[in-house]
């Protein structure tokens, strides 16, 4: 009986050792990605996704709404809600499998992650959960359309708005962010597109101007003076911007490290400079600054640096900075007095122009032999001419491709909508009321 009894208190050991063993196996990757987790970058990159959809809802909508008449303040703020809405749904059936999905093909992820499948709970991107990551990005496909609103507020209708950002989020937007970020071919030659030159200002500000073009001036354009309704309200926005613009740059270095930081300094550096450089030109010409320049310039200042704000120093940054704000400062006046192109909000000037510089600085401040003026280190040895080719090529690429399928969405969008703009007598009695028939004020 004895020897029964240790057999059976041996065996019910064996059975519990074994249990718990098979037990470990099975939760075995579960465990791995627990310990491969790095908590401090995880919260890091949740706390730049929600700057990023800050910069949108509201930086965004209210530095827009605020610029346009009072007649279209509200149909300002529901396209900016109206995008956010729809993108992230688009984001989630096809945006992330075409953007980030693990195809072979050099132009596209494919289709393996529609409705994110395969993106679990336990599954990681680098050392950051996949679904953070992706919510991260997710905020980029956002606020790119929501930018090209600018170029054609107060004129077009509610329902070809809707329908172009969705098809030209789909057919510009995600290739894109595939080409550069996602494994593509232009990530491949070595492009520096930290936070989006290339993949969000040079389309959205490429994206604006042939939209401007193609749905002509407002009626009352340069006859007579459209002033901002409520610059307090811009103002407001565009200090949500600025503080947002962290999470955009100094997020993407995915990690809560010295890369981020730097990131962060110099994004800083270089809005501040563009604002100071707008104010400095007006204060000269003029004879007064004005509140509108100042935060043109920053935002001047926050496209250029987005680029190359992980490959260069606070010395480069204020560079960056100073180049941006003067360039998109004359871009603005010749576009719209000189070539009278009727881009509303000043989207390509500021955006696309500011990708365009940053991109193009990018490829000569990330050089180690600068002095004070070199990067931050991660290109000691790289030679300024055979990386400002490659720069070069990603800014006529992602131009040129998003211009002529921009143009091509326009003409769609037009067939399905029997025309993009609204009536003049739309027009003239204002948006909030025609699209919504609401008004963004009561009295």
């Amino acid at each position: 009986m004895l020897y029964r009894g240790i057999n059976k208190k041996m065996m019910n050991k064996i059975a519990k050792t074994t249990y718990l063993t098979t037990a470990a196996l099975l939760l075995l990757p579960s465990l791995a990605s627990a310990q491969d987790l790095n908590g401090a970058n995880t919260g890091w990159v949740l706390t730049s996704t929600a700057l990023v959809l800050f910069m949108t809802l509201p930086g965004l909508s209210l530095f827009y709404g605020g610029l346009v008449r009072t007649k279209n303040v509200l149909s300002v703020l529901m396209q900016c809600f109206a995008i956010a809405v729809t993108v992230s749904i688009l984001w989630l059936i096809v945006g992330y499998s075409i953007a980030f999905g693990p195809s072979e093909s050099a132009y596209w992820g494919g289709l393996s992650k529609v409705m994110f499948n395969g993106v679990g709970i336990d599954s990681l991107y680098g050392d950051i959960p996949e679904t953070t990551f992706a919510a991260f990005q997710m905020t980029f496909a956002i606020i790119t359309p929501a930018l090209v609103v600018g170029a054609f507020v107060e004129r077009i209708k509610f329902s070809s708005m809707l329908i172009f950002s969705l098809l030209w989020t789909l057919v510009v937007y995600f290739p894109i962010a595939n080409w550069v970020w996602g494994g593509g071919w232009l990530g491949q030659m070595g492009l520096i597109d930290f936070a989006g030159g290339t993949v969000v200002h040079i389309t959205a500000g490429v994206a604006a101007l042939v939209t401007a073009l193609v749905i002509g001036q407002r009626k009352d354009f340069l006859s007579s003076v459209t002033l901002p309704h409520n610059l307090t309200m811009s103002f407001t926005g565009a200090a949500m911007l600025w503080v947002g613009w962290f999470g955009f740059n100094a997020g993407s270095a995915l990690a809560a490290d010295g890369a981020a930081g730097m990131a962060l300094f110099a994004t800083h550096i270089s809005a501040a400079t563009g604002a100071l450089s707008w104010i400095v030109i007006e204060w000269k010409k003029y004879g007064k600054p004005s509140g509108l320049g100042a935060i043109t310039g920053m935002v001047a200042g926050l496209a250029t640096i987005t680029p190359a704000s992980g490959s260069v120093g606070p010395a480069g940054a204020l560079i960056v900075g100073l180049v941006g704000g003067v360039i998109c400062y004359f871009a603005t006046i010749y576009l719209k007095q000189i070539i009278k192109i009727d881009d509303s909000l000043d989207v390509f000037p500021v955006h696309g122009v500011g990708g365009i510089v940053g991109t193009f600085l990018a490829g000569i401040l990330v050089s180690g032999n600068l002095g004070i003026f070199s990067g931050n280190g991660l290109a000691p040895d790289m030679t300024i001419g055979s990386q400002l080719m490659v720069q070069i090529t990603g800014i006529l690429a992602t131009g040129i491709y998003t211009a002529i399928a921009t143009f091509i969405i326009l003409k769609i969008v037009s067939a399905l909508t029997s025309g993009i703009r609204v009536t003049d007598e739309q027009e003239q009695q204002g948006l909030d009321i025609t699209d919504h028939d609401e008004k963004g004020y009561s009295m």
